[in-house]
Order: structure tokens, then sequence, then C-alpha cells
């Protein structure tokens, strides 16, 4: 057989051995991976088996109000229920306040007024109890800044715990209903440019008019489980979205989403993202910035989109230039506004914090009852414990770290960031300038040379 036949069946039987082995190599990889999520699959069915029978020991041993409506009067009411008549109304100081309700009195009674035209008085008709105004919002603020069971609020109060829940209910929805028009509602035109210039000048970002993020806030294991209440820690949670002006007010929260809703989904179900979209965030005539007209701004972490009015920072990447790392940095110190925000709402309304045991409804709208609070705190300038940031420390429930949104950026609003990059530059650039021209003009003038007359002495 000649020696180039040879060659060619050599040659033929080796690719062959490649293909073979290929595939041998493709189909080993492909097991691989189907034992590698199969055996994913099983641990997190394990997992979510064992927690599954944790929350049922809990739910066992310590008795949750998950249903207001169903509840049994089975703690007992002690036979001295005055305390609220006997002890804070009279021996109470503003230290007891503050400990208590975490708030004054003043602002107490100052609630109380303004929740007036709403209810009067609370009426259960399972017990057949009437309570006065005074009586259902003292309730109502323990259970939110305290965060203290529905079983010893009724035991404090003399009341039955169904008693407790729908005061909490009662006072939430009126505060909402009357209070958030006064201290808690969208910008107007004039408003939108006083938030810009305030950010402006307390955080150096032009343009900008709130800080936007979301808040995980853990409840109990509802009624039926499903997943959609898991966060990505694997934990049971509502979210509460929340954007702030300079000051750390909230102007604008959506609340009631379960743990596993995307940011971006929440923003867009939101009547923000109708204001938005709507141009309500453009100014009319249009403000400036170098020489180019520029909306008004929100800014935001990685869980959401880029868009010609929603600013967020650049990826991590070796390959970012010196203003794409300094609007980095600008952005990132701003968004310090919204983690100081709700740290203070966790503190000073821990219901928050704490893992709530009341249903999905009524924790969406407590949310947002406390929001309108953290609001009239900082109107009125409340007093503020250092304390209960302490308290977040040691009964720690961590938020779930940002991930990257998976929606698609607005191809325009590269060109707004760009701009901002750019400002920024030339803002570091006039600081260098300014710094030199300072240094320069500090420096002693040099010495007049000596005069020479024509004998060539001094």
């Amino acid at each position: 057989m000649p020696r180039s036949y040879l060659k060619r069946d050599e040659a033929r039987d080796a690719d062959e051995m490649k293909h073979l082995l290929a595939s041998k190599i493709r189909r080993r990889k492909e097991e691989i991976k189907n034992y590698l999520l199969e055996r994913r699959a099983e641990v997190d069915k394990r997992i979510r088996f064992r927690r599954h029978l944790f929350q049922n020991y809990l739910k066992t041993t310590l008795p949750s109000p998950d249903d207001e409506e169903d509840l049994q009067d089975h703690v007992p009411i002690p036979a001295d229920p005055d305390w609220w008549e006997r002890v804070v109304m009279t021996e109470f100081g503003p230290d007891d306040w503050l400990d208590k309700f975490h708030i004054t009195r003043d602002i107490f009674f100052l609630l109380t007024s303004k929740l007036k035209p709403q209810i009067e008085q609370v009426y259960t008709q399972q017990s057949g109890q009437t309570i006065t105004l005074e009586r259902c919002v003292a309730m109502a603020l323990m259970r939110l800044s305290t965060s203290t069971e529905y079983c010893f609020i009724s035991e404090l109060f003399g009341v039955s715990i169904s008693t407790v829940c729908q005061c909490v209910r009662e006072v939430c929805e009126a505060i909402i209903l009357l209070l958030k028009p006064h201290y808690m509602q969208l910008p107007a035109d004039n408003e939108l440019e006083d938030n810009a210039n305030q950010f402006h000048a307390l955080w150096g970002f032009p343009h900008c008019i709130g800080i936007i993020d979301t808040l995980y806030i853990p409840i109990q294991m509802p009624s039926t489980d499903n997943q959609e209440s898991w966060d990505p820690r694997g934990c049971y949670s509502v979210v509460l979205q929340g954007v702030v002006n300079a000051h750390g007010t909230f102007w604008d929260v959506c609340s009631g989403f379960t743990g596993s809703t995307d940011d971006m989904v929440i923003l867009q179900s939101s009547e923000l993202w109708t204001m938005a979209e709507q141009g309500g965030l453009c100014p009319q005539p249009p403000k400036e910035l170098m020489g180019q007209p520029l909306g008004f701004l929100l800014l935001g972490d990685a869980g959401y989109s880029l868009q010609t009015w929603l600013l967020k920072s650049y990826p991590p990447s070796p390959n970012l230039t010196p203003a794409q790392q300094t609007f980095n940095s600008k952005l990132t110190h701003c968004l310090e506004v919204i983690e100081h925000a709700f740290q203070h709402l966790k503190a000073r309304w821990q219901c928050l914090h704490n893992r709530n045991d009341s249903n999905l409804e009524l924790v969406s709208k407590m949310a947002v009852a406390c929001c309108i609070l953290h609001n009239i705190c900082k109107v009125h300038d409340v007093p503020f414990k250092e304390e209960w940031i302490e308290a977040l420390h040691q009964n720690e429930c961590p938020q779930p770290a940002d991930v990257s949104t998976l929606y698609i950026d607005d191809p325009n609003a590269e060109a707004v960031r760009s701009l901002l990059c750019s400002c920024f530059e030339q803002q570091k650039q006039s600081k260098q300038l300014d710094q030199c021209q300072s240094t320069s003009s500090v420096l002693p003038p040099a010495p007049e040379p000596p005069l020479v007359d024509s004998n060539g002495t001094t």
C-alpha cells in the first residue's frame, strides 16, 4: 500500500479518536453538571424543610397573632388596668416618654389632636370595650417603637390582644390618611429645585433631588409558606422602597412587596416611576449643566437600571478612568444619606428591625406609618438616643447584599453619567488650579538685585 494512503488512514483515525474523546469529555461534563444541580436542589430542599420545622417549632412555643381577627382573648386582664392614667399621665418624665414611646409628650398629644378627626375612640365588638383615642395611640406607638409583643401590651393596658391589634391597625391607617399629605408627598416643581440646591450644597452632587433604596423588614413565616416572601438571604421579609432628600427626610415610599421582588420591579410599580417617565423630574425651562440641558436626578445602587433620571455607579473594573472613579466616589458618598436615614428609622421604630409577627398587609402599613412618624420627628427635632442604634447591633438583622440588576439600561442614560463625570473632573482641575494659585501667592517675593554704580561698587 502506498505510504500516502497509510498517512491518510492515520490522519483519519486520529480525527476519529479526537472526536470520540471530545464527545466523551462533553458527556462527562454534562453528567457532572447535572449531578451538581441535583445535589444543590436536594440541599435547598433540606434547608427549606428544616426551616419549615423550625418555624413550626417557634409557632408552637411562642404563639403570635398572625391573623388579628381570629385571636382569642387568652391573656388575663390585670386587676389594676389603669397603668396609663395612674402612671403614664401623672408620673412619666421626658426620659420615660422617650424610653417607652420613643417620642416626647408634646409630640404624642400633637399626634392625638391630628388623628382625632379619624379616630374619636375605638370600640371593639368582640370584647365590648371602648378605648379612648389617647390609649389607642399609646398602644400603637409602643408596638411600633419597641416592638413589644401584643400579649404584654394587652396586660399593660388592661385590654384584649385583639383590641391591641385593632388599635395598631387603625392608628397606622389614620396616620397614612391624615398625616401623609402634610409630612410626606411628591415634591412640587419649586420643591424639586430646593432639593437639588440642598444636595449640591451639602453633598456636592448637582441636579440630585433624592436617594432611592430598599429596606427589607423581617417577618414571621406567612400562613402560606411560599418562596415569594424569601429575600436573597433566605429569610421571610417585606420590602419598603424609600426616597430621601439631602437631610434624610422621606418624600416618597412604596411598601408591601415580598422579599423576593427585585428593586426595579418595585420602582416600576410605584407612582414615582410614572411621574419620572412622564417627565415630572424635568423642570420647565430645563436647567443646564456645563451648557447642556439636564433634568433632576435620583441616585441609587447596583440594584437599579441606569435611566436618564436615575444614576448608579460604574461597575467595578480596573479599566475605570480617573473621572469615572471620581464619579463613583461622589455617588457612593451620597448614598450614605439613605443608609443613615434607614438606620435611624429602624432604631426609633424597632418594629421594622425585629422580626415582625403581624400579617403582611399590616406590616406594610406599619412601615409607611413609621416613615411618616420619622419625618414628624425630624421636623419637630424630637431627641434621638444613640442607645437605640446599639440595640440594632445587639439584634443584628443584616440587609441583603446589593445585586446588579438584570434589566436593560436606557441607552441615553450613559450620556448623562458622562456629563457628570466631565463636571466633576472640571471641578477637580479647577480646585487644583486654585490651590496652585493660592500656594504661589503666599510665597515671599524674590529679593531685588543690588544696585551697582559705574565704578563697580554696590
